[in-house]
């Protein structure tokens, strides 16, 4: 129990003050981190060592970057049709950017948000009938008894010359329960391209077991109708009002969901001290945290891994030492040549993007590319161009075209 109870401390890897973190110091550790900086580095230096994988510099980019324009903790982006986008800041702002002029406008009419450690406003999507419905869905951490969860709310979005506003917002799901810490809240968005459902990746907010247990919803994959109702075709629908939402079960901070040519959903979840991993997900299975992983608890303890109980679903990849993925597409168009139906990760710790070539049921890394900062999200466009935002203050947006 007190190695379990290990990892239930700051996930350092979030922050930019972190020992994953090139600039970090003994003397920035967080206080409450049992982790032996010593036997970090031996840890890290040996594994790094052996990575096959060769890292490209910021000189050695296979990409022309442009830069959009700056924001202050941003956490996630949408592309409108009229080619402007959405950006969200993590401290509650959500904001309009012009492309074109690189001008950043207010949207308000964003609820409160729980803006402490990793919680904040994070993720946005449109309404697959946007264009029709004028309907945006966001993600975010708020306060209530206990702590801070999350939540996701639709709400109708009013553009003006000057922003623009939400209205009617209506909270559509929450978590099960509340915790402190503000701690691996993930909450992505994505509608699936096929059944035009909502999927929401929930984090366990640092609580671990809950990602176990069908009575709770973190710590899993939720599948939804618009209005947040569940599917009647959930794996568990049978079971319970909160089992009812399950699709998926054994998550730790599932930071990053997208769903390929296929219309198969993969995603990008952070592991402990080691053990990031990418998952291949399949409606009713159980991947496994926290009983099982490839990483160890934060004060070196092992984690029995995935090898040892064939009852949980396996990664398709994992890293150790970590790459601290946060966004993730599985791209999809003929600009980057090579690439089409890889994985692209942004990486925290690894200050870039991470590719993953995909065949079949199984993957590999292919390419680091080093961005020289905290990467956190990503999207791609319509012509195939690759968009991403850095992490942490004065994070930038960027465009991505080829050489």
């Amino acid at each position: 129990m007190k190695g379990a109870l290990q990892s239930r401390r700051l996930d350092p890897r979030t922050s930019p003050n972190s020992v994953f973190s090139k600039a970090t110091t003994a003397s920035t550790m967080h206080p409450t981190l049992s982790l032996s900086l010593a036997f970090f580095l031996a840890q890290s230096t040996t594994a790094l060592a052996l990575s096959p994988h060769l890292s490209l510099s910021t000189r050695q980019q296979p990409f022309k970057t442009t830069p959009i324009t700056d924001f202050s903790e941003p956490w996630a982006f949408a592309f409108l049709p009229d080619t402007h986008i959405l950006v969200t800041e993590r401290k509650g702002n959500l904001l309009l950017v012009d492309p074109t002029t690189k001008s950043k406008a207010s949207i308000t009419g964003v609820p409160s948000v729980a803006y402490a450690g990793q919680g904040g406003l994070h993720d946005i999507a449109l309404h697959p009938q946007y264009a029709n419905n004028s309907i945006v869905y966001i993600s975010y951490a708020e306060n209530g008894s206990g702590g801070a969860g999350c939540a996701v709310a639709r709400s109708k979005l009013s553009l003006s010359g000057s922003g623009g506003a939400l209205s009617g917002l209506e909270v559509i799901w929450r978590h099960s329960q509340r915790a402190t810490g503000g701690l691996q809240f993930a909450c992505r968005l994505k509608f699936g391209p096929q059944d035009g459902a909502l999927y929401i990746s929930s984090g366990e907010i640092n609580q671990m077991h809950p990602a176990q247990s069908m009575t709770s919803n973190l710590g899993k994959i939720i599948r939804l109708y618009d209005n947040g109702t569940a599917y009647p075709s959930n794996p568990f629908a049978s079971q319970g009002a909160v089992q009812s939402q399950i699709y998926t079960l054994g998550h730790r901070n599932p930071l990053g969901i997208d769903f390929d040519a296929q219309g198969r959903l993969w995603e990008v979840e952070m592991g402990p001290f080691g053990g990031d991993e990418l998952n291949l997900i399949v409606p009713g299975k159980n991947y496994g945290w926290p009983v099982v992983c490839e990483g160890r608890h934060y004060n070196g303890t092992l984690i029995p891994k995935h090898s040892t109980r064939p009852e949980f679903a396996a990664p398709k990849a994992n890293w150790v030492p970590v790459i601290s993925p946060a966004g993730l597409i599985i791209y999809k168009g003929d600009l980057f040549k090579g690439w089409k139906g890889n994985a692209i990760i942004t990486g925290l710790s690894a200050q870039g993007l991470v590719r993953v070539s995909i065949t079949g049921d199984t993957a590999a890394e292919a390419q680091r590319i080093s961005m020289g900062k905290r990467m956190r999200g990503i999207r791609e466009d319509k012509e195939g161009a690759i968009w991403v935002i850095e992490d942490g203050a004065g994070g930038r947006l960027l465009k991505l075209t080829p050489n």
